[in-house]
């Protein structure tokens, strides 16, 4: 295991590697070196997941059979097993390890008896890849058998990480939407230069840069952009989450601005993304100044992200007449009838000042507006 100052310079060079918007394939081959320098590994398996349903896609598979993907699968959504994503993603630390899930006796787990035995590996270190409370990804790690188990520093270590490579995934499919919108519904990209010029621009930025109060040509940059800009050059590299503002537009929409760099060095640029806000990213404000209370705010949350009744009292542990209760008092409090209403509301009524800074969420969400489920 590296020092202390050793593993402090490995954590930062993994927050920058994620801070440029690559795509999932480039981001996994600047991560995994610096992984492998303090978590020495024999297989290994990696995907994005989808935030909201946490199904896994792009699945990278190193020492591992392809047909055990099938396999996989089915563990997870119909079998009883240790350390199953689902929880992971649930639980606080978001990380686990095979010997400590099953006290040593790794029989116990089916993984371990249909794949991992019979391929000669051991103990398996399993995290999720989690920032502002949504799982961009997953990451599965092996050790042969005959290798030592994986230590609590090195189980902390990979939670250290986590939050920066879920960054990293989450800034690199919005810049890749940037590049495969039609331009008259996707999200806009600026890229400034080191001198706060801009350098380019997509289409889409055009009719935002209007909305914001500056100039479709760029030659007037809204404060907004200027601001997580800002924001990112002064952002310290411990930190995993990227700047990212929410503004009401002139037009009465609700955007989100993200800003990561394009590339290093002293001519360094920045990419700001300015794109429609999803119910889920202005729920949290509308719910402020409504006073609701914190179960109230999960639930009004769960709804903007199109969650069912039946689906929110799984997530919740609570009855399906107590979610009804709840939505009646936040419909209550709200002024509203049902819940395409309360969605609606969100999304097209103005509660708070023009230019809000954006604040992490506590639930999972995701770039598109969800469809909602009565």
């Amino acid at each position: 295991m590296l020092s202390e100052a050793g593993l402090e310079n490995l954590i930062a060079a993994v927050a920058v590697d994620c801070r440029f918007g690559l795509d999932a394939n480039s981001l996994r081959e600047a991560v995994l070196p610096r992984l492998r320098r303090v978590v020495p590994i024999d297989a290994l398996w990696w995907a994005v997941a989808d935030p909201t349903t946490l199904l896994f896609t792009q699945a990278h598979r190193e020492e591992l059979p392809e047909e055990s993907g099938s396999y996989f699968v089915e563990n997870e959504f119909l079998h009883t097993d240790v350390n199953k994503w689902t929880d992971l993603a649930r639980d606080p630390v978001g990380v686990g390890t095979l010997m400590v899930a099953t006290e040593g006796q790794a029989t116990r787990s089916d993984r371990y008896r249909d794949i991992f035995a019979p391929l000669g590996l051991g103990d398996e270190l399993r995290a999720v890849l989690r920032v502002r409370g949504s799982c961009w990804g997953f990451i599965c790690l092996h050790r042969a058998t005959a290798k030592a188990t994986f230590s609590a520093d090195e189980v902390r270590f990979v939670q250290r990480i986590a939050p920066h490579i879920a960054e990293g995934i989450r800034m690199g499919l919005l810049r890749q939407a940037c590049e495969l919108e039609n331009p008259a519904y996707g999200p806009g990209l600026v890229i400034l230069a080191a001198d706060g010029s801009v350098a380019g621009m997509n289409e889409a930025a055009r009719p935002w840069l209007d909305e914001l109060g500056g100039r479709s040509d760029g030659t007037g940059l809204p404060v907004e952009i200027i601001a997580v800009a800002t924001k990112l050059r002064h952002l310290d590299t411990a930190q995993p989450v990227l700047p990212r503002l929410r503004v009401r537009t002139r037009s009465g929409r609700w955007a989100v601005l993200h800003a990561s760099w394009m590339n290093s060095g002293d001519d360094a640029q920045i990419a700001v993304i300015v794109e429609k806000a999803a119910p889920a990213e202005v729920a949290p404000m509308i719910m402020t100044v409504y006073g609701l209370t914190d179960r109230e705010r999960t639930i009004t949350a769960s709804v903007c992200q199109g969650l069912s009744t039946r689906q929110i009292s799984s997530r919740l542990h609570v009855t399906i007449d107590t979610v009804q209760d709840h939505l009646k008092s936040i419909f209550n409090r709200i002024g509203v009838h049902s819940r395409g209403e309360l969605v609606a509301m969100i999304l097209q009524r103005d509660y708070l000042p023009h230019t809000i800074a954006g604040d992490a969420l506590n639930q999972s969400g995701s770039f598109n507006a969800p469809t909602v489920s009565e």
